[in-house]
């Protein structure tokens, strides 16, 4: 409450005693930290909590007469408690819209009293009262507080204030409490900034340190001197006090370039700028930014000082190129420099470094260069932002107007209002009461915020935080457009985290509801609560992208009401709707709720609409739904199949052809629903097995190998011409299609044709190669996809001993940990083993050890296939002794507990072949192999098997 709030809190003024506390997370987090402090303070320190202030605690507060309730005396609207100081004083007065607060006591039972309204009452206690230890303890105490760095004797701090007050001991432990208190805030708070850091302290160090390396002495020296404020380094790599890392400062520098005066340099998370001019560690005050904020060091001399010397130096060094050519150029343009002094007219010529960035989230900053290529746009926004910094009221608004005739579209002109300082005067608008302004600066930054830098800067300048704030506006053009620009900005993690930290999730759910029961026939009246819905649901589509916020908003009732909307016969509802329903549809409650609400119907309907991106987002939805069987059959009932087929001619558009195959492929795996499609589905599928992207082949394959479940399409998609792609895109890496792939040939292997053509394409050998690949959903879908390659395959055999080292990598396999490829190399081994020459290979290469080591799984799978390979293997030499020499029969009987009949038949075979040696006989009996059913052992032996 001391030290926390003069130094962690961010106000909107610098000036004390007038700024307001800024919405930002911090702020919300401190404010928190002080409201559970003041809460639990008089259970936990009952006698400080009777302390009588030395001043009373005034604010305007949000209670009326009738929330006090007893302990208190009401007469009309005033208020005062029984608790009284030893003059006879209440230590709580009211007297609307004031209330008086003089203990801790008092100060807890009111924070009670407010309920869901605490957190607002201590921000504006704290707002009006800017030093409350000063009001709590007196001045003398105030000082000794800020002081104060560790815990100190009771009776020394009692000497050094020197106050003869009887209470002073209870003063000084209260002042201690406070104390501890400011620790453990600035602490909390330093954990949570240090989790966020965006930039390395490690990498300023680096930069500070290449920097150093530019001064040097005499004239041709870059710059006379570089210096940290602080030599103490903290733990976490900063040099800027503990009470100034919450804002995200890591160090201060001091540069005297050679061609400008003293610069005076912050480092902070959010880029670099000029601060008022901290020269040494400890001041209070100069931290205040003065400059811009910019990405590097080199952008900020460039833009701010004159010494073009100093940035080209510095961009050749970080250009890497050797130190001696760097000091060389160094020379020579320190050369250049000192002759255009000396020459009229000369001007100086910038060099540019570019950085091109991959991710779209960490575009950098670019200013504008130079005075030549510059739109005339660009001064006209120079002009109008100068307008906008020194107008009234109403020359504000028409300068808004102005500014929005431009093409703000346009790049250059948005970043021009963002380099000129007009991004942070639209911002601040925000701020301000008049209606006009605040639309006038919404309808500019939703335009702008299209920008992903802008989106970026915005967040940066806490512009996220007003916004939302905005959506409790009762003005619904105002809503509309705070939505619509946090749709904008919220396309990276870092906005949409703080969109749900303020709560705006439920805002924008609230949005939804415009309580139009009938979205076809909407009045004038009704209008605008539709508009603002939509714009509502733009900013829930951005924010959906985030796992946290997908469940944030189902638990704010979002999704009956994205269900209302969807009823909306326009495409520019729908596609938001739709949009946010697909992205959510990857949690498994969603898609159940989806089902279970009568979306599924409304979601095939709009497969008929003549957009094309409805009907992408609608594809979209539907194939990640389609994961729940009873979706798929809602699918079918409401004749969306055919629907989907009818989609694959838009072969131009690739994201509704990925969205249509997806959504085919899903309901695919429900096997009436694949009796559902017409026999032209099959053929338009296997056509689009060549010149796809790889995420439309995925679920091409995806859809065959469902389809090839059913064994009269299996001929079919052969005479289409379907096995020679399906063989070309085994030697792919994509993972995904590689496991479809394999399991669509592995279901048409099972026809003799399919498997001639799978033979002479080498197509075996392909899929053979995939166990080496590390991941093991590829290792077990191409295990299981042999198994029906060998099962028909012409001189089987002598096919799989072509395969050289094809056996030992089937083999090793069987070290693996995971029980899906384990249980596909035992059927495959199964398979394997029925040919004496392969089995007696597999015997010599230590199959039975290996197999025998499996015994102890209790996976059903697993055990099923592994006493199937068991079976055959015990078919060759001395293998049923070498069986029960590596105790293999004992686990096997346990098999036999298991509720699985598939475990029960392919165990009762492998014992029945074990049992052809007393030793194993006698471990059986041992085991009570006797009481099995004798049903699951009747029917075991009686298998054609």
């Amino acid at each position: 409450m001391g030290l926390s709030l003069t130094k962690a809190a961010q106000w909107t003024t610098a000036s004390s005693g007038t700024g307001k506390l800024e919405f930002t997370p911090m702020n919300e987090s401190l404010l928190k930290e002080i409201l559970c402090f003041v809460e639990q303070f008089s259970s936990q320190h009952p006698q400080e909590a009777e302390h009588v202030f030395e001043e009373p605690l005034q604010w305007r507060t949000t209670l009326v007469a009738s929330d006090f309730k007893t302990e208190y005396d009401i007469s009309d609207s005033a208020v005062q408690s029984h608790e009284k100081d030893s003059e006879g004083l209440p230590l709580l007065q009211f007297s609307p819209p004031a209330v008086y607060v003089r203990s801790f006591s008092q100060l807890s039972k009111l924070v009670h009293l407010a309920d869901d309204k605490k957190l607002e009452e201590v921000r504006t206690c704290l707002e009006e009262n800017r030093d409350p230890v000063v009001k709590i303890l007196g001045r003398s105490f105030a000082t000794a507080l800020e002081r104060e760095d560790t815990q100190t004797d009771i009776l020394s701090l009692v000497d050094k204030v020197k106050d003869p007050a009887k209470d002073s001991e209870t003063k000084v432990k209260l002042c201690l409490l406070l104390h501890n208190m400011d620790k453990q805030i600035l602490s909390k708070l330093l954990e949570e900034i240090s989790e966020k850091v965006s930039l390395n302290p490690t990498a300023v160090k680096n930069e500070v340190e290449l920097l150093k390396q530019l001064c040097s002495e005499g004239e041709k020296r870059a710059l006379k001197s570089l210096r940290y404020t602080s030599d103490f380094e903290f733990s976490n790599g900063c040099r800027t006090p503990l009470w100034r890392q919450p804002h995200g400062e890591i160090c201060y520098l001091v540069i005297e370039p050679c061609d400008t005066e003293t610069l005076y340099i912050t480092y902070s998370t959010a880029g670099v700028f000029l601060n008022e001019g901290i020269k040494q560690e400890g001041e209070e005050s100069g931290y205040e930014r003065t400059s811009d904020v910019y990405t590097d060091l080199v952008t900020l001399l460039k833009k701010i000082a004159c010494c073009y010397i100093s940035s080209l130096c510095l961009i050749m060094y970080f250009l890497s190129y050797t130190y001696s050519v760097y000091i060389v150029i160094c020379w020579v343009l320190s050369a250049l420099f000192l002759f255009s002094k000396t020459s009229a007219g000369a001007v100086p010529v910038e060099l540019e470094s570019s950085t091109d960035s991959e991710e779209e989230e960490e575009q950098p900053a670019r200013h504008p260069e130079g005075n030549t290529d510059l739109p005339p746009e660009y001064w006209q926004i120079q002009k109008l932002v100068k307008y906008l910094k020194a107008s009234d009221q109403k020359a504000t608004v028409l300068t808004l107007y102005a500014m929005m005739d431009l093409n703000l579209m346009q790049e250059t002109c948005q970043l021009a209002i963002r380099d000129l300082g007009g991004l942070e005067i639209l911002l601040n608008l925000l701020d301000t009461k008049e209606v006009r302004c605040k639309i006038g600066s919404l309808k500019i930054l939703r335009k702008i915020s299209h920008n992903m830098q802008i989106s970026r800067t915005i967040v940066d300048m806490r512009g996220l935080q007003r916004m939302v704030t905005t959506l409790d506006s009762p003005n619904k053009d105002l809503k509309a457009l705070s939505a619509e620009t946090i749709a904008n900005v919220a396309r990276f993690h870092r906005a949409r985290k703080i969109v749900r930290n303020l709560d705006g999730i439920k805002k924008l759910v609230k949005l939804l509801d415009c309580g139009t029961p009938n979205l076809a026939q909407v009045s004038a009246n009704q209008e605008k609560d539709v508009e603002v819905a939509r714009c509502g649901v733009l900013a829930l589509w951005s924010c959906s992208k985030s796992c946290k916020n997908k469940e944030a908003i189902r638990k704010a009732g979002g999704i009956p009401l994205l269900g209302r909307l969807l009823k909306s016969p326009h495409a520019n509802m729908l596609i938001p709707v739709v949009g946010t329903l697909q992205e959510c549809s990857s949690e498994e409650s969603y898609r159940v709720t989806i089902q279970t609400e009568g979306m599924i119907k409304d979601l095939v309907k709009n497969l008929r609409s003549d957009n094309d991106e409805l009907q992408m987002h609608c594809a979209s939805a539907i194939f990640k739904c389609a994961e729940e069987k009873e979706t798929r059959d809602l699918v079918r009932k409401y004749k969306g199949l055919q629907q989907l087929v009818s989609l694959l001619g838009k072969a131009d558009n690739k994201q509704l052809l990925a969205a249509a195959t997806g959504a085919i492929w899903k309901c695919s795996i429900s096997t009436d629903n694949v009796a559902e499609y017409k026999h032209n589905a099959l053929q338009t599928l296997v056509g689009l097995l060549t010149d796809q992207p790889e995420e439309v082949l995925v679920n091409v394959a995806g859809a065959l190998g469902e389809f090839a479940q059913i064994p009269a399409n299996k001929p079919t998609i052969g005479k289409c011409g379907g096995i020679k792609p399906l063989v070309n895109l085994l030697i792919g890496t994509n993972q995904a299609l590689l496991v479809n792939v394999t399991k669509a040939l592995g279901a048409c292997a099972t026809d003799k044709d399919n498997m001639t053509i799978i033979q002479q394409l080498d197509g075996v050998r392909l899929v053979w190669s995939l166990l080496k690949k590390p991941s093991p959903d590829v290792q077990s879908s191409a295990a299981w996809a042999l198994c029906p390659c060998i099962e028909n395959a012409k001189d089987a055999g002598e096919m799989v001993r072509s395969l050289v080292g094809g056996l030992e990598l089937i083999l090793n396999l069987l070290k693996s940990t995971n029980n899906e490829v384990l249980a596909s190399i035992c059927a495959a081994i199964a398979k394997i083993a029925r040919d004496e020459e392969n089995l007696a290979v597999l015997t010599d290469h230590g199959v039975i050890p290996l197999l025998t080591k499996l015994t102890d799984t209790t996976d059903d799978r697993l055990r099923h296939h592994l006493a199937e390979a068991i079976y055959y293997c015990c078919m060759w030499g001395n293998n049923r002794e070498s069986f029960g020499e590596a105790q293999a029969v004992a686990p096997l009987v346990r098999f036999l507990k298991s509720k699985d009949t598939a475990v029960h038949l392919s165990t009762a075979k492998a014992l029945y072949q074990l049992s052809w040696v007393p030793n194993n006989v006698i471990t059986m009996y041992e085991r009570g192999v006797v009481k099995v059913s004798c049903s699951v052992v009747v029917a075991a032996f009686l298998s054609p098997h």
